[in-house]
């Protein structure tokens, strides 16, 4: 059995966080010491280590406790984990498109920027709702 400190050097997972997933429910509360520290054994290591891959690769709080019941439901149909795992790759794309066209955005404005000592800034204008030199398709 570890403690939380031990427990969260084995897993990569900080105790605050451990103790975060108990309060939401995603992590079960870990039996206690007679002295009241936490104590965990290798299940718990090993739920952990799950909860970390998991957030490594992105999945919400919700995406994840979905996961877990799929984990430890040894008669569950590899197409539900399939799913869940496309829907999430849907989002990050989503989401990749999203900062693509931020980054684009800000490139436009950094380049229409002369970078001088005038005041003159496309890019706080941009920010300020004003359109000086800059597309509405870039905004």
């Amino acid at each position: 059995m570890m403690n939380i400190g031990e427990a969260a050097k084995a897993t990569g997972v900080s105790a605050k966080m451990i103790r975060h997933y108990e309060s939401v429910g995603l992590f079960p509360e870990a039996t206690r010491s007679e002295a009241g520290y936490r104590l965990y054994g290798d299940k718990e290591i090993g739920t952990l280590r799950f909860i970390r891959q998991s957030r490594d690769l992105g999945f919400s709080i919700e995406q994840i406790r979905e996961l877990l019941g799929l984990w430890w439901d040894r008669k569950r149909p590899s197409r539900q984990v399939k799913a869940l795992a496309q829907a999430h790759l849907a989002e990050l794309d989503a989401k990749l498109a999203e900062l693509q066209a931020m980054k684009s955005t800000l490139q436009h404005l950094v380049h229409c920027c002369h970078g001088d000592d005038r005041p003159d800034c496309p890019i706080i204008d941009s920010l300020a709702g004003q359109k000086a030199g800059v597309s509405s398709a870039a905004q």
